[in-house]
């Protein structure tokens, strides 16, 4: 059985480097057999702040909100490729996750308790995360935020495990070669379902 593979690429610029490197996975996955499904959150149409968030209503979910769902239900492997902006997402993929990673969806909170469920067990996930900061600097000196907060705080809070994170930098200062080294060494990953 084919693996069936979600890459949800959370640049707002289509003709990013972002979008390369979610388009070198694809083709990888696609050649070793895989099904492959993909997101591209910039086409989506959605609210990234309903009216009902102030009135702490449950917002009502747009089509393209409920076709992700969908998308996600479907996939085994999820694959977020995005840039690093201050430290984290770009707001687009932080309103992707507000409004489809919803209660009763992706979790689910215990009556009369702090504890919760996790709705998106037996999924894993991989981070492909481009930043102009060296990913080193990253790590050990501002302690990759952005990572954790998509690793631990959203993606294994819904139960999905493992989550492995490709950090690849300094992108702003990186040469033709380079680029296309990362090229390669996401389409690995793509071609081993990693």
């Amino acid at each position: 059985m084919n693996k069936k593979i979600l890459i949800v690429q959370g640049h707002p610029n289509p003709t990013s480097y972002c979008s390369a490197l979610a388009e070198a996975y694809k083709k990888a996955a696609i050649a070793s057999g895989a099904e492959v499904h993909e997101i591209v959150v910039n086409d989506l149409e959605f609210n990234f702040n309903p009216p009902e968030y102030q009135s702490k209503l449950i917002p009502e979910l747009e089509e393209d909100v409920l076709k992700s769902q969908d998308e996600i239900r479907w996939a085994e492997h999820l694959v977020f490729v995005y840039p690093n902006w201050w430290g984290t997402m770009p707001t687009l993929l932080k309103a992707f996750i507000d409004r489809v990673f919803t209660s009763g969806f992706a979790f689910k909170y215990q009556k009369d308790s702090v504890w919760w469920d996790q709705l998106l067990k037996g999924k894993s996930a991989r981070l492909i995360v481009t930043m102009d900061t060296p990913s080193w600097y990253y790590r050990f000196v501002y302690g990759q935020p952005g990572h954790t907060a998509m690793k631990k705080n959203i993606l294994e809070f819904c139960g999905i495990k493992p989550v492995k994170i490709t950090s690849i930098g300094s992108v702003k200062t990186s040469d033709l070669a380079q680029r296309q080294k990362w090229l390669k060494q996401v389409g690995t990953l793509g071609e081993k379902y990693l």
